[in-house]
């Protein structure tokens, strides 16, 4: 006690101390990396600075939620489609960033009148228009089929009056709230984007023009002289002559983005024969019991690995698309086939019941509805007597559609006809669903129905039954094919071996090159990219790749639960010029020496007399083509060759004369002109003139979409955007 008691007295102050400056540290390293980081100067936790504004995370968290909200259709998402939605989540951002300032500047604003007028109005957004809950239209009159902006306030105090009741998860509030927050969000964007379509006029002058190009036509003939007419071996390309063609030709080499290039080994984590030994075990272990038991939705669901894998429904052989399916369906009724493997996992498949049912069914009918989502519209008894008038009506002569619409409670667009498939005979009332794929063309029936929150009778015509084939109806379960603990540990061991001694860039390649593995390339990697093509979801790669220097290797990151990967970095390549790498090099070292021969054939054969003398002298022929257009670029037996019809139309250029060396896709060509012909436009002719306006028309419909669809493309790259990659 003695010597605690001296370290209390001697040494208490000191560290209690120690302990204070520990504290403070840690406050100072949280307030800089936190809330309080722009306070000390030091860290911007913004996801991106775009023409100066910076965008919080929180901006970036909701248009991800937002995202899974609208597109996710209530599924897990897989890391696919997560890494798909957080790459486009930073490009639309982006984008309406930059736009949101132009329309500051022009003064582009909604109106609370128009605000109202998009989500309530008669023309409103396309997005509530067609805004579905469980793929049915929410807002469309169900007596008339139609869309009925009326329903819109009547759902929204629905869910806020009873969401205990039709909402009790609250997730239909989500998406209707999701959709309004998008519509007015995107509301003056598009104004913006319409100012540009609106910009695009096309004169009827431009389908006059196209119309004399087309039909201006000419003969020629030709000689083509390729360019293997000198070797390679002649033509020397220097790194001064590929830096001087990247220079001309900076349209094709410039880069908007800094980008990466990364070399990688990936060691794949794939099951063992060991864990394939286990799951066959473990069918081997229900089998006997899969071909008793009564039960067998529970039992399937129970032991199969996929969830809700029993399907009470039957399939034909055009809906089963199993490479088994033949075998399968000759199965005795009760038997079991397999283990067989499949989709990533070993099956086990009983046939339960054997039929001959249509693939298709044509039928009519009459719906009366006695409750529809939970709300009672009318009595039973006041339901089959509307069913029994219409049925008395029909009977007596009144046609079928008459019937429909003066007592259906359903679509009357189509006279009550619908189509069902073989795959949509479980979506179906029961009742209903039973009558027309059982039963035989041109029976009728009144069947009483009811589902969840729905019931009501249906008078039933069967029109017609196509595809008439066996189906049966099977269970299956699945045993995934998964490794092992211990065999992702062996793969993990191999590459942890690797990664460890190989820590330099040509430790790397002689690795690679020794133990014969499969280097691969993540090529023009960008700071906002999400995925590797061949990988797929690869964040953690991205953002090594930004934070390292060429020839650098990476530890082992683990990419999910299919990969371990080693990299290294090959080549860093900032906004600008792209730089001269050997694989930049590789791609335009031909195109530079194609330039050089092409210029030396023209210089050899330059002043020649004739078109005979080029092809003796090139052991070439001479031919003629005598269908060559103005407009178009393709000429028949020469390919892609745009510059030739150019030079063929050339006013400069007269005819029976040998043209300059015209360097083509595969060769250089000389030509000689034989004839020329235009057809001059009949202005007398109203037909043509009426045709060539509306030519502009369309014209002018292209024109309006070509820029549309490269609009966000352009404002990407106008705008200065600095992506803060590590607070992805």
């Amino acid at each position: 006690m003695s010597v605690i008691q001296t370290i209390r007295n001697k040494y208490g102050k000191i560290a209690g101390g120690i302990i204070a400056i520990a504290l403070i540290g840690f406050i100072v390293s949280d307030a800089r990396n936190g809330s309080f980081g722009s306070f000390f100067g030091s860290h911007d936790n913004s996801i991106m600075i775009v023409n100066g504004t910076k965008i919080d995370p929180k901006v970036y968290q909701a248009r991800i939620r937002e995202f899974e909200i609208l597109y996710g259709n209530g599924r897990n998402i897989d890391d696919a489609t997560r890494a798909q939605m957080d790459e486009q989540a930073i490009q639309t951002i982006a984008v309406e960033t930059a736009i949101e300032e132009q329309c500051d500047k022009l003064g582009i604003q909604t109106s609370d009148e128009e605000k109202k007028e998009l989500i309530y109005g008669p023309n409103v957004a396309r997005e509530v228009h067609d805004f579905e809950i469980q793929g049915q239209h929410v807002f469309n009159n169900p007596q008339t089929g139609q869309f009925d902006p009326g329903y819109i306030k009547a759902m929204e105090k629905q869910l806020q009056d009873n969401s205990q009741k039709i909402d009790p998860e609250g997730k239909l509030r989500e998406k209707w709230e999701a959709v309004k927050t998008k519509v007015l969000r995107e509301s003056r964007i598009n104004k913006y984007k319409i100012l540009f379509a609106g910009s695009i006029y096309e004169p009827i002058y431009m389908a006059k023009r196209a119309f004399t190009d087309q039909n201006a036509k000419a003969a020629i003939k030709y000689v083509k002289v390729p360019f293997s007419y000198i070797t390679d071996n002649d033509v020397k390309v220097t790194d001064e002559d590929i830096k001087d063609f990247m220079q001309k030709h900076p349209g094709f080499f410039q880069v908007d983005q800094p980008t990466r290039s990364i070399e990688y080994v990936s060691f794949d984590i794939i099951p063992s024969s060991s864990d394939t030994a286990k799951t066959l075990d473990a069918l081997a272990q229900v089998k006997e019991e899969f071909a008793t038991t009564k039960d067998i939705k529970t039992f399937v669901n129970n032991k199969s690995d996929e969830a809700n894998s029993y399907y009470d429904g039957y399939v034909n052989k055009r809906m089963f698309t199993s490479r088994f399916a033949d075998t399968i369906m000759g199965q005795a009724e009760g038997s079991i086939f397999g283990p067989y493997y499949e989709n990533g996992g070993y099956r086990l498949t009983k046939v339960m019941d054997k039929k001959t049912l249509p693939d298709s069914v044509k039928c009519r009918y009459i719906l009366v509805v006695t409750k529809n989502k939970g709300t009672d519209i009318m009595s039973d008894s006041m339901a089959k007597e509307k069913i029994d008038s219409a049925i008395m009506a029909i009977k007596s002569g009144a046609p079928f559609d008459s019937m429909v619409n003066k007592y259906s409670d359903d679509d009357k667009s189509k006279g009550g006809e619908n189509t069902f498939v073989l795959q949509q005979k479980t979506t179906l009332p029961k009742n209903l669903s039973d009558f027309i794929f059982n039963g035989k063309k041109g029976e009728t029936k009144v069947v009483n129905d009811s589902t969840a929150g729905f019931s009501g009778y249906f008078y039933v015509e069967i029109m017609d039954q196509q595809g008439i084939a066996p189906a049966i109806q099977m269970a299956t379960i699945t045993k995934n094919l998964t490794p092992s603990d211990s065999t992702v540990n062996a793969i993990y061991a191999k590459a942890n071996e690797f990664a460890g001694k190989n820590v330099t860039g040509a430790e790397f390649d002689a690795a690679v090159k020794k133990q014969i593995l499969d280097k691969r390339i993540g090529d023009n990697l960008k700071m906002s990219d999400f995925t590797i093509p061949g990988i797929g979801p690869a964040r953690e790669v991205i953002k090594w790749a930004f934070d390292h220097k060429p020839g650098e290797v990476s530890g082992v990151i683990q990419l999910g639960d299919q990969r371990y990967l080693v990299a290294k970095m090959a080549t860093v390549q900032d906004k600008g010029i792209m730089a001269l790498t050997p694989g930049i090099r590789q791609q335009i070292e031909q195109r530079v020496r194609d330039e050089k021969k092409a210029d030396a054939i023209s210089k050899k054969f330059a002043g020649s007399a004739s078109l005979d003398a080029i092809a003796s002298a090139t052991n070439n022929t001479v031919t003629e083509n005598d269908s060559v257009t103005l407009n178009a670029s393709y000429i028949s037996g020469l390919g892609y060759e745009p510059k030739v019809v150019g030079y063929t139309f050339y006013p400069g250029f007269q005819p029976n004369t040998v043209s300059p060396g015209i360097k083509g896709t595969g060769g250089v060509y000389f030509i000689t002109v034989i004839s020329r012909s235009n057809q001059p436009i009949d202005t007398s002719n109203p037909g043509l003139i009426q045709m060539l306006s509306s030519q502009s028309r369309m014209m002018e419909m292209q024109e309006r979409n070509t820029l549309m669809q490269s609009l966000q493309q352009a404002i990407i790259k106008k705008s200065d955007i600095k992506y803060n990659y590590q607070n992805f």
